[in-house]
């Protein structure tokens, strides 16, 4: 004869093993995160409350499948450096977080293409195939993994490679004024690696549309596209 303290021990046994149940069924689809939302959105920056969790550089989603890269980790809230349409934010909007940092698609699908610095296509095509998404903010590979700088890489400029000439794999700034032909020497050695396979990433940053137009329209004429990969930004972008 059952008792009724061993009534409600059943009942208690199983109530836990329909909850158990219940959680195996479900517990694949769940996920945990923090949700907070926007108290502010100004100049591009958005400040953000309720994210007591999110990391430096953490990549933080808006509505519209809008992001943004955590830079100010205050006490109380966050400021987010929004890469995106900030005028499509309002106070009050909700914000998640994403559990990664800002990285970007990388793959032999952006040679010929002209993109935006996050990847998305700038000329008409379809999204650029890519192999893997590399972190924007990553160390740099420690000195005695780097190959020695052994191989000259020829800018097609007498004066340059016979006086000064550059190592494929150094850095070489060029300075100088307005109109003393930067973008000419930058040009002429990017045309002038056709056939030396060599992989040329051509920044265009706050210059005019037209500008970087004729910039396109040389390096397709002279065959020297299909070995570059052109990165454009306006001067009015996040």
């Amino acid at each position: 004869m059952e008792t009724g303290h061993d009534f409600i021990n059943n009942a208690i046994s199983r109530a836990f093993e329909g909850l158990f149940r219940a959680r195996t069924a479900y517990s694949h689809g769940l996920t945990l995160g923090e949700t907070g939302f926007i108290t502010s959105v100004a100049s591009g920056i958005a400040k953000v409350s309720g994210l007591p969790g999110a990391g430096f550089e953490e990549l933080i989603r808006f509505p519209g499948d809008l992001y943004g890269i955590a830079f100010n980790l205050d006490e109380d809230e966050i400021g987010v450096v929004l890469l995106d349409a900030h005028w499509r934010l309002n106070a009050g909007g909700k914000a998640e977080r994403t559990g990664r940092v800002m990285d970007v698609p990388a793959g032999e699908g952006f040679l010929g293409r002209v993109v935006s610095p996050l990847g998305a296509p700038l000329d008409g095509g379809p999204p650029p195939a890519f192999t893997r998404r590399l972190p924007i903010e990553r160390d740099a590979a420690p000195i005695m993994d780097r190959l020695p700088v052994t191989a000259p890489l020829q800018t097609g400029i007498k004066a340059i490679d016979a006086l000064i000439p550059i190592g494929r794999g150094q850095r070489e700034l060029i300075l100088g004024d307005r109109q003393t032909g930067k973008t000419a020497i930058a040009l002429d050695t990017i045309i002038n690696q056709r056939g030396q396979n060599v992989v040329c990433v051509y920044c265009a940053i706050g210059q005019r549309t037209a500008s970087v137009a004729k910039v396109i329209a040389q390096l397709r004429e002279k065959g020297a596209l299909d070995y570059t990969v052109v990165v454009v930004t306006e001067g009015n972008d996040p």
